[in-house]
């Protein structure tokens, strides 16, 4: 399959990926989303990438450890003076979040990495940034693979605006500035995710930095949360 190709049969089965991701029951989103990633990257493997230009080149390992080891501890000190200030933690506070310990535990662990990050950074900086890079080069790639997860991101902020408002009218002028800014925070997200992802060489990387800030965002939120019922 020419690179062309493969790189339109991604985006077009991301689109129904992403509708999948959506409205199919979550709990087999950790078996899905590792089982998609593993066909994305025999497609990218059919279009003549290397496991190199995929991201997963066992020379690259250390390095992708090293740099998202120092990603995670960035985020985790983020959040952690967030958090300890009151008028920063409200901002932690996201409805979908609102759980026990234990369920929070669970989602940041298991639903995050298999059912988000593994699919995501796979089909993005790893696939989709490969096939582009191969033709146009890391810039070109960086920007295309983080335009594309910012929209990725549409419709998970749409029901992130309705499920903040608890229960209540949600006015669509609400719901457009949330995806916006969604949308727009997500692609420079993508950006950082592409840097990494080149600068190691590796998955590694951004899939750390992604797995940080999805999943410590959740146990972040679900703490907030407990504080504010004390």
């Amino acid at each position: 399959m020419s690179g062309t190709a493969a790189l339109v049969v991604t985006i077009v089965g991301l689109v129904g990926v992403n509708l999948w991701v959506q409205v199919g029951p979550s709990r087999w989103q950790p078996v899905t989303g590792p089982v998609l990633a593993v066909l994305l990257l025999l497609l990218g493997r059919s279009a003549g990438l290397s496991w190199e230009q995929l991201g997963l080149g066992a020379g690259t390992i250390v390095s992708g450890l090293a740099w998202g080891g120092v990603a995670v501890g960035v985020v985790a000190a983020v959040y952690a003076v967030g958090l300890a200030a009151p008028a920063t933690r409200r901002l932690f506070l996201d409805a979908r979040h609102r759980v026990g310990t234990a369920r929070a535990a669970r989602r940041a662990l298991i639903a995050v990495p298999l059912g988000v990050v593994v699919l995501e950074e796979v089909a993005f900086r790893g696939v989709l940034w490969g096939l582009v890079e191969v033709e146009h080069g890391a810039t070109w790639a960086t920007a295309v693979s983080s335009v594309l997860f910012g929209l990725w991101h549409v419709l998970p902020a749409a029901d992130g605006a309705r499920a903040n408002a608890e229960g209540g009218p949600v006015g669509r002028g609400v719901v457009v500035r949330q995806v916006a800014g969604t949308v727009a925070f997500t692609t420079g997200a993508g950006v950082v995710f592409a840097v990494l992802r080149h600068e190691s060489g590796s998955l590694l990387a951004p899939f750390l930095l992604h797995w940080a800030t999805n999943g410590l965002g959740i146990l972040a939120a679900a703490w907030a949360w407990t504080v504010r019922r004390d």
